[in-house]
């Protein structure tokens, strides 16, 4: 079949799907409440069903009395009996793979259970999705025409007792569906290389042979790539390279801090970012229209939302709420119940909806990845909204970064303490710092209260990072690769003294 023919029943094929989003776009709360009570129906005869009687559930009312909110913690036992070969416990179907996942500072291993339902009916149905809404938008597209470079942080899957686990886009890529594996570059071979190293430089020797049309990854690890491409092909922008590129897809750590260095690499205005939100636990948002700042949230793929609004998190009152009762401008943590057998699931995520009409999402930060030792509630995204009107003023890039609390000692105050790499340092580190406090001030009112006359918090402390510190940092824990991301913001000082020793 001639290429522009595949592409354009290929395109057709896909946003034929759209009419089905609309349903749910019309009538969100009533296609929540029938994925919950199928959800329930499908778990019935589970051990966790018949526990808290799935059955005689009839409302939502009824599922939020009966069943508690969990972390991880609380239902390791219960996924640890699955690893070791029992089945039906939470779901019916046998899960026979776990991603395994650290989150981005634990060292202990958490083993999310991935369903065949999960495969199929989330993590697939969005990668189709994603290709659907940005097809919808630009109809001129000629996606088809070449291929997808991805960038995953798969390594070989691990067999334990018949069941497997690894990487999340390891599980991914051994089910792959044919139609996306011929679409896709690098080859299932080199995705599934252990030594980052060794593969980053298998990957940039396959895809500069292909028509890339489209990139997908985590912004971090996918432009130490691209600037592999350029150092291997000697060109000055990728355009040289794969002159059909049309869109980046990409997710898992804030743009903010990377958009500059891409629109270098991408000097051409047409060129579209997407922005995905996904997870070990499922696929939850995509950014829905070119351009934008926040992410249409999913809401048909066997996942039943709720939040927890963040000023009474893990408080005596805390209260988990459903969809239909959330509010715009609000801080929530994400609960999830899914497909795969997670029943009211602190997944560990903050995000504020900016529209419930239909409802759209800003992913805000991790509920453990905050600083308020002094009561200045620093959240990530205000971290990455300073970073970026910082770079914009004064030319700097940075490559990564990690902020802890000092705290107080006697009668001296506290501050922030921040280590930054840059790719393109600023002039005077003096006027940076200065910048980026008054930046915080201006986005958050409880940092500019613990900050006035020096109060509580003194000004900030900014460490300047030797080039490839954090990877170092990284590589010395065997965290290289697009799943493993940096810690931002913690309460603590464990990472900030192991990189500062680094750094010396």
């Amino acid at each position: 079949m001639p290429i522009p023919l595949f592409n354009s029943i290929a395109s057709w094929l896909i946003k034929k799907r759209y009419h089905q989003i609309e349903l749910f776009l019309k009538y969100p709360g009533e296609v929540q409440q029938e994925v919950l009570h199928q959800l329930l129906d499908i778990a019935k005869d589970t051990e966790l069903g018949k526990k808290y009687d799935f059955e005689s559930i009839l409302n939502y009312e009824t599922f939020a009395d009966r069943l508690p909110v969990v972390d991880y913690e609380e239902v390791e036992p219960l996924i640890e009996r699955t690893r070791r070969g029992e089945q039906n416990i939470f779901w019916p179907t046998a899960i026979k793979w776990f991603a395994k996942s650290s989150g981005t500072t634990n060292a202990k291993s958490k083993f999310i259970p991935v369903s065949t339902e999960a495969l199929e009916d989330c993590h697939y149905k969005s990668g189709k999705d994603l290709l659907c809404l940005y097809l919808n938008n630009n109809e001129n597209s000629q996606l088809f025409t070449g291929k997808s470079l991805r960038l995953g942080g798969s390594k070989e899957l691990y067999e334990d007792n018949g069941t497997f686990f690894g990487d999340l886009s390891a599980i991914l890529i051994d089910n792959m569906p044919l139609w996306a594996e011929l679409s896709s570059t690098p080859s299932n071979r080199i995705s599934l290389m252990s030594e980052w190293e060794t593969k980053m430089g298998a990957i940039v020797k396959e895809s500069i042979q292909e028509n890339v049309t489209s990139l997908a990854g985590v912004p971090s690890w996918m432009l130490v790539l691209l600037n592999n491409v350029l150092e291997e092909t000697g060109k000055e922008h990728l355009f040289e390279v794969w002159e059909n590129l049309e869109v980046y897809f990409h997710g898992g750590v804030s743009f903010n801090p990377y958009r500059e260095q891409y629109r270098k690499l991408l000097p051409r205005k047409s060129f579209q970012y997407y922005e995905i939100y996904n997870a070990s636990e499922g696929f939850f948002a995509i950014q829905d229209r070119n351009d934008a700042d926040d992410l249409l949230l999913m809401l048909d793929y066997g996942i039943f939302y709720e939040f927890v609004p963040m000023d009474l998190y893990n408080a005596d009152e805390q209260r988990a709420i459903p969809l239909w009762e959330v509010e715009t401008g609000k801080n929530y943590a994400i609960i999830i119940t899914t497909n795969a057998g997670l029943w009211r699931y602190k997944i560990g995520d903050t995000v504020r909806f900016t529209s419930i009409k239909p409802y759209r999402i800003k992913i805000t930060g991790r509920t453990k990845h905050h600083i308020n030792v002094f009561g200045e509630e620093l959240i990530i995204e205000n971290a990455e909204e300073a970073l970026k009107n910082i770079c914009l003023k004064t030319g700097a890039e940075i490559k990564d970064y990690t902020v802890a609390p000092v705290f107080m000692s006697g009668k001296e105050k506290g501050a922030h303490e921040w280590i930054i790499e840059f790719r393109k340092a600023p002039d005077e580190i003096e006027y940076f710092t200065e910048f980026l406090d008054n930046a915080l001030k201006s986005l958050n009112s409880d940092y500019e209260a613990k900050r006035y006359n020096n109060m509580t918090l003194k000004m900030p402390k900014v460490h300047v990072a030797r080039e490839n510190l954090f990877y170092d940092w990284l590589k010395s824990k065997d965290k290289l690769g697009g799943q493993h991301k940096i810690p931002r913001l913690s309460n603590e000082r464990e990472y900030v003294e192991e990189l500062l020793e680094m750094n010396k």
